[in-house]
């Protein structure tokens, strides 16, 4: 598809952004858009935590705890990687608000579904329909954040919101214990699945009042539009704040579009920005490999090797507290320190990490508990990394090639590390041999260490400057 151009104007509703103070309406973003990560926390932990009841007699599943922690986890990754592909074209073409509304409802309908499953293929199909809608939300929302977030606070809150995946999956952890202690076996895993629903439909309803992103409006001939909603906001902030903006010198004049074409959309990564495409896939794969075999298999570690199968969910708690630690502590760094020294030494510091953990449980001297403790502090330092690789992908490119630009790494990053991952794992677990897992932890440990020296050669300064700084749009006029 060739680009369809409109008219030429000139603006200032990036630096009008940019300059703004936090405020109620950038809680109301964060609270409409970021919670999103808590259900994907949500849904993968449940699922994880729940993988041996399901292989259970008289769980209502003909299904093995290899399949849920091993090809269900999969399709899940595999339905999200396909959902922010085609998502995330859609956000950029049709915009960020209409597609953060429809994926939420198909992440709804699909979770409603995999609650009532009553055999192996329709689990699957649905947990497939499930990752779909969650793999779109990852464009549509984290394109918004970035677009609505003013650039001094962009990287704090992008890695802190990110994180709150976290948050989602200690509830998840702590969620399936009394649901499945207190309800019949085939009852309580149908409930906790539900409860995803409830969670979803609460976010769908803040997030009718989020907006769209007038960065996205101006370029698409809605200047007017995009014009008028930042007027509101700025006269809303005016009156809480009791004091006037100041207006701002900077702006830039934009040949508006009202479509970008595939082609220009491959040329501006592969050609104009290589070295950018490289960093991003660096990052993406190697935290996709570790977060998804971790996610979804370490039910299985505890199972396997420490006789622990109901109550894997207070083990996977802990864990999750210190992922969601990391970004929470560390996340300011990323604006003052700067991006490069604290994405490279989380990705490093995490892989080194990792690779004492697998020295230790290769010599058999962990128990449940240790062996969580130790989880808990690679994955404090590799989930602030993590949340950073969406942080940079979504940063370091124009535009009108964000949203595509966030699905094509999540989507190559995490089909090649969130797919191979649970798969891997779960066949080196599942030998029962310590070795064998001890190689799983090594994997995933070489993988982050590569990512971090890659952010160190072809990292990118970002903090602190504004989207159209870092990667001018292809739309802005020249010269």
């Amino acid at each position: 598809m060739s680009d369809v151009q409109t008219g030429t104007v000139t603006t200032k509703v990036p630096a009008r952004l940019d300059r703004l103070p936090w405020s109620r309406w950038h809680w109301m973003i964060v609270v409409g858009l970021g919670t999103v990560w808590i259900l994907d926390g949500l849904e993968v932990t449940i699922i994880g935590n729940l993988s041996a009841q399901l292989a259970k007699e008289g769980s209502g599943l003909a299904i093995t705890q290899a399949q849920v922690a091993g090809q269900a986890a999969a399709l899940y990754v595999a339905g999200a990687c396909l959902g922010a592909l085609f998502f995330g074209w859609l956000t950029d073409r049709f915009g960020r608000k209409k597609m953060f509304i429809i994926t939420m409802a198909v992440y709804l309908v699909a979770t409603a579904a995999t609650a009532f499953s009553f055999s192996a293929w329709w689990f699957f199909l649905f947990r497939f329909l499930t990752g779909f809608g969650i793999g779109g939300e990852y464009a549509a929302v984290n394109s918004a954040i970035d677009e609505l977030i003013p650039s001094r606070h962009r990287g704090r809150i992008d890695i802190i919101i990110n994180g709150s995946y976290w948050l989602g999956a200690a509830g998840g952890a702590l969620l399936t214990v009394p649901l499945l202690d207190n309800l019949p076996l085939n009852i309580g895993w149908r409930v906790a699945f539900g409860m995803g629903v409830l969670l979803g439909l609460a976010i769908l309803l803040v997030r009718r009042h989020v907006p769209e992103s007038p960065r996205w409006l101006f370029i698409h001939g809605r200047d007017r539009e995009a014009e008028r909603l930042v007027d509101e906001v700025e006269e809303r902030i005016e009156r809480e704040e009791g004091i006037p903006l100041d207006e701002p010198s900077r702006s830039m004049t934009i040949h508006q579009r009202t479509s970008i074409g595939f082609g220009r959309i491959a040329h501006t990564m592969v050609a104009r920005y290589p070295k950018r495409t490289v960093l991003g896939l660096a990052l993406f794969i190697g935290q996709a490999f570790l977060y998804n075999a971790i996610t979804f298999g370490y039910a299985q570690i505890l199972s396997t090797f420490f006789g622990i199968v109901t109550h894997t969910g207070y083990y996977f708690a802990v864990i999750a507290i210190g992922n969601f630690l990391g970004p929470l502590l560390l996340g300011r760094l990323f604006d003052t320190v700067g991006r490069i020294p604290m994405i490279s030494g989380t990705y490093i510091g995490s892989g080194v990490l990792l690779f004492g953990t697998a020295w230790l449980f290769d010599q058999e001297v962990l128990t449940a508990v240790t062996l969580t403790a130790c989880w808990c502090v690679v994955l404090f330092f590799a989930s602030a990394g993590a949340s950073a690789a969406y942080l940079t992908v979504s940063e370091i490119f124009p535009m009108e090639t964000r949203a595509m630009a966030i699905a094509f790494f999540y989507a190559i990053g995490t089909f090649a590390g969130g797919v191979s991952g649970p798969l891997v794992f779960a066949n080196l677990v599942k030998s029962g041999r310590p070795g064998d897992t001890a190689l799983a932890f090594c994997i995933g440990a070489t993988l982050m260490i590569i990512a971090g020296l890659v952010e160190l050669l072809l990292g990118v300064k970002a903090e602190g400057r504004g989207l159209e700084d870092i990667a001018q749009p292809l739309s802005a006029k020249q010269g």
